[in-house]
């Protein structure tokens, strides 16, 4: 139960369902059948992508998942006992029907004071890293699973669930197909990973005018882009320095590569804005999630000097283009007002991350984080700002 009724309703801009082992194979096509399979390894069940078992999700069958909130000390107060993350996450608990399902999954934001919520999957962000080799192929995959998707959340459940489909990019006729798909549908809002978007000839930003076809799309249908949290392939960078080519492994931090995580999100989000697609298209509204952000200050602060040093560079001021367009989920435990003061209040939005272990087991505590705020202004980042994104 929630700990306490606020007088304003909560969307929650992130919130996560975790996916069925039918998830990635129902829907896709016969001659793909082997590309995904759960194999047995020790006893235990694993994921293996084109025959490469991955460790990226340690139980892909989200049978058994850490209880929502489970890190929430080791973020308030730090681990001075150096615990692991077995430790830190404690005893497991069996996936219930409200972690699968849109029905069960209604009854529990109730019972957590959450009137609406954005619904994302769990497993999908490891599967774009994995096949960025094979366009074609990543485009199939994407679809099966955005029809699993549809098929058992759906886009928009009773207006009050947005589960979000997601958007690959590669081909972009493609993902403007995949994108009118899952409009038709109901979708309000589409995850887009933020990183390099693979292709043919190497990866390039989604930025260039390459891409606008698909953001022209994106604006005239007035939907939400989410840039949440994935495996956006630095891992790659990380193995330049300490060798080897190890997979990035979100459930094992390595300190060293723990000192760039958010490297992604600031170059995708950088990319949008010095590559011009924000200018091009100023009604395009970018949703950053679980991204924290401790990277804003710093991309602010580069920001304004390059455009002090060449403005030719920029079709338009750059930060100017950040606080109009670009809205951030910051991690509880941030400063909330200092967020507010780089980007403006109307950009900040509530996120709990439930259910997984970094999230708050109850949502409706981040308001606690909200200090020195208002209570108009707290109402806004609580659910009125998101509720007027995803109205369009």
């Amino acid at each position: 139960m929630a700990s306490r009724v606020l007088p304003y309703p909560l969307f929650d801009a992130d919130n996560h369902l975790y996916e069925t082992r039918e998830a990635l194979t129902k829907y896709l096509p016969e001659e793909y059948r082997g590309v995904i399979e759960y194999v047995d390894v020790r006893g235990r069940t694993k994921i293996a992508i084109r025959g490469h078992i991955s460790e990226y999700i340690p139980n892909p069958t989200f049978d058994k998942v850490a209880r929502p909130g489970a890190m929430e000390e080791y973020f308030r107060v730090g681990n001075p006992e150096g615990k692991d993350r077995r430790e830190i996450f404690g005893k497991a608990m069996d996936s219930i029907p409200a972690f699968r399902e849109p029905g069960p999954r209604l009854e529990l934001m109730d019972e957590l004071g959450i009137q609406q919520t954005l619904m994302f999957p769990t497993l999908a962000s490891l599967i774009e890293e994995r096949m960025r080799d094979d366009p074609e192929l990543i485009h199939v995959v994407i679809h099966a699973l955005n029809q699993w998707l549809h098929e058992t959340w759906s886009f928009n459940y009773k207006d009050r669930i947005f589960t979000t489909p997601v958007i690959t990019l590669p081909i972009v006729d493609k993902a403007i197909e995949e994108l009118e798909w899952c409009v038709e549908r109901g979708a309000r809002a589409v995850l887009i990973r933020p990183a390099p978007v693979p292709g043919f000839g190497g990866s390039r930003s989604f930025g260039l005018e390459e891409f606008d076809p698909f953001w022209e799309k994106v604006v005239e249908h007035k939907v939400l882009v989410a840039l949440h949290s994935s495996d956006s392939g630095y891992s790659r960078y990380a193995n330049d320095w300490e060798g080897g080519n190890r997979e990035y492994l979100p459930f094992k931090p390595n300190v060293f590569r723990m000192i760039g995580e958010w490297r992604p999100i600031e170059d995708a989000v950088s990319a949008l804005i010095c590559h011009g697609a924000l200018s091009r298209f100023p009604d395009l509204n970018v949703a950053v999630i679980e991204n924290g952000a401790s990277w804003v200050g710093p991309l602010v602060k580069t920001l304004t000097d390059l455009y002090k040093k060449m403005p030719h560079q920029f079709l338009e001021d750059p930060v100017k283009v950040l606080r109009r367009q670009v809205h951030i989920s910051p991690f509880w435990e941030e400063d909330m007002a200092e967020l507010a003061d780089l980007i403006g209040v109307d950009r900040v939005l509530f996120g709990s991350d439930y259910p997984h272990p970094e999230g708050l087991a109850d949502p409706v505590t981040y308001v606690d984080e909200l200090k020195g705020l208002s209570e108009e202004d707290k109402a806004k980042i609580m659910g009125g700002n998101m509720a007027r994104l995803i109205a369009g």
